[in-house]
């Protein structure tokens, strides 16, 4: 009872501390000054130029960052009509990376026959003798414990094929 007729007593004290009778006219006489103060401008937002795309052309030239080669036109091997890539033939998965991208890591060997280990195109990668490895039709013809070495077939420019010789030798490991 002695604490209803306290908590009675306590809301009707706030109730009347919260009645009209303060005096709020410093307040009232800042909003009226703040009020007839001149209004502001916005900036219009700024014209932006239209975007021009922009097409890089020179990705078929020469790096910039590489010396220019000489090229003996006199003493250049020219390519042969006989020589050519199957094209018939179905493209096996190590075909679709340059040959620069594998390095040999080891050998495999079962019965019959030697495999070797490359590394590169996301993983290690068995090969043997005959598989085709890079974008130049190049075709594995000797696995030995310490290199692969493999034939790649490239046009000459003038219409013709050159064989090229290429070796992955066995990165050693520290």
């Amino acid at each position: 009872m002695i604490f209803s007729r306290l908590a009675l007593v306590f809301g009707l004290s706030l109730l009347v501390g919260c009645g009209a009778s303060s005096d709020f006219t410093d307040l009232r006489a800042y909003m009226n000054e703040v009020r007839a103060r001149p209004k502001g401008t916005i900036e219009p937002l700024p014209k932006f130029q239209p975007y021009e795309s922009f097409t890089y052309r020179a990705a078929s030239l020469r790096s910039p960052f590489q010396p220019p080669v000489k090229i003996d036109v006199v003493s250049r091997q020219k390519g042969s009509q006989e020589i050519k890539p199957d094209e018939a033939r179905v493209k096996q998965f190590l075909e679709g990376f340059n040959i620069e991208t594998f390095e040999m890591v080891g050998t495999l060997r079962n019965d019959s026959e030697l495999f070797a280990l490359v590394s590169g195109a996301g993983g290690v990668h068995r090969v043997k003798v005959g598989d085709y490895l890079g974008r130049n039709h190049g075709k594995i013809l000797v696995i030995d414990e310490s290199k692969v070495d493999v034939m790649e077939i490239v046009p000459d420019g003038e219409g013709g094929w050159l064989e090229r010789p290429r070796s992955l030798s066995l990165k050693e490991r520290s």
